[in-house]
């Protein structure tokens, strides 16, 4: 072998190391990141749910299942739920609770890869396969986590955004489609929300709750870049239970 050639294979050895070393600092800077500032669940709240003797709380590590314990639920209803970016999925245990312990669904929050659903390829069945007594499905999710909703929606019966919208056109399939939004979002703003309408069914229920914010969906505190919710969280959950429930016991 000539030097030159010889030169040329460390060149391209240092280059292939320097471009590992790159992904390598990449990675785990990501990873990093995203365990940081994660918004942890509000304690009083969370404590009222593990505390309701009509809710029924399992966690293995892939998602948080939340089942009716009253012998007469209807369990054949269920919602496969998606966190926010960097939200511990704990937060919304409370506000999810009332169509659990009042609606009778079963509700399961799932636990995105690095909390980010973004980075989280698990299809729809990872989820519901934890409990397979439920026949219909909706997938919903808050914010980032509605996003990914929309990427798995073809696979369930009806969709639930929360201060989310679609980032892909499912606009002509026809899915049933409820979107909840506040007035006082600073992030999923009433603006963005209405930039993406257009890719939503026709007939999507849309649903501005007056004096929410991006946080008010969740119990985990003031989040950064959002406005300042002017209606209480008990008036909040209370206008999500019903509008939720109500939405999905209409799917037959």
């Amino acid at each position: 072998m000539t030097a030159a050639k010889r030169r040329r294979r460390r060149l391209l050895w240092w280059i292939g190391g320097g471009l590992v070393g790159v992904l390598l600092l990449a990675a785990t800077g990501i990873v990093v990141w995203s365990q940081v500032g994660v918004y942890a669940a509000e304690a009083e709240p969370l404590a009222a749910v593990r505390a309701d003797p009509a809710i029924r709380l399992t966690d293995d590590g892939t998602a948080i299942v939340m089942s009716p314990t009253h012998p007469d639920a209807d369990a054949a209803k269920g919602l496969v739920f998606i966190p926010g970016a960097k939200v511990d999925p704990w937060a919304y245990a409370s506000t999810l609770s009332g169509l659990v312990a009042d609606d009778g669904l079963t509700v399961v929050i799932t636990r995105p890869w690095l909390n980010l659903a973004f980075f989280d390829p698990r299809p729809l069945s990872t989820f519901t396969g934890l409990a397979p007594e439920v026949q219909t499905w909706a997938v919903g999710g808050h914010s980032l986590g509605g996003v990914r909703a929309c990427s798995l929606a073809a696979d369930a019966e009806a969709l639930v955004l929360f201060a989310s919208y679609c980032a892909t056109d499912i606009s002509d399939t026809g899915l049933p489609v409820l979107s909840l939004s506040g007035s006082e979002d600073g992030l999923s703003t009433p603006q963005k929300i209405d930039d993406a309408r257009h890719l939503l069914p026709p007939d999507a229920t849309m649903i501005q709750i007056d004096g929410a914010s991006h946080a008010s969906f969740g119990a985990y505190g003031r989040q950064d870049g959002d406005g300042v919710a002017t209606l209480s969280r008990e008036q909040t959950v209370a206008e999500i239970t019903s509008s939720v429930g109500e939405f999905i016991a209409s799917r037959g």
